[in-house]
């Protein structure tokens, strides 16, 4: 007979954990990184949400849902640790850069000045709606899988993105304004 050598619950499915890991870790990391604003405590943040995978009792109905039920546990784990820190600092922008188009430069730095400037509006959205914004148009959740992981309502969500376009729009150089 083994000895267990961890805590982790036996009804754990490792090939979820596998699965999870191998889809999901690096958009877990960029989120926490965001909301963090350090690299090494994002990455204990998504470890401590891997680990509540785990630690979690097997449901057959957790794999279609894997995605916002790690995001919600990763908003938790590093909601905490800023809290207990007593910092409660904006979420930063660090998007990922993109290949320039090589083919044409002109375009590649327009690309580049309009989605420096596009962030920079993000940026200043409010928090809730910076962070709805991120989680549709970055990360590709839906509506549902947005208010699973923040806790809002579904038509809340909804609210946040209008109102965050809206100003989004409004802001934008050369946007009709009137």
């Amino acid at each position: 007979m083994r000895p267990e050598i961890s805590p982790v619950s036996p009804a754990a499915e490792p090939d979820l954990l596998t699965l999870a890991r191998r889809e999901h870790e690096a958009r877990l990391t960029r989120y926490a990184r965001r909301l963090l604003h350090d690299a090494a405590r994002a990455g204990d943040a998504v470890q401590e949400t891997f680990l509540a995978l785990a630690r979690q009792p097997a449901e057959p109905d957790l794999r279609p849902r894997l995605a916002p039920w790690l995001f919600a546990v990763c908003r938790r784990k590093a909601l905490n640790q800023i809290r207990a820190d007593a910092r409660l600092e904006s979420f930063d922008e660090h998007a990922p850069t993109l290949a320039a188009d090589e083919a044409n430069p002109a375009a590649s730095l327009e690309a580049t000045e309009d989605r420096q400037h596009l962030l920079a509006l993000v940026g200043r959205l409010p928090v809730r709606q910076r962070e709805v914004v991120r989680l549709r148009y970055q990360e590709g959740f839906s509506y549902q899988e947005i208010a699973t992981i923040t806790e809002h309502s579904v038509s809340h969500v909804g609210v946040l993105l209008h109102q965050a376009l809206q100003a989004l729009r409004r802001d934008w150089p050369g946007a009709a304004n009137g």
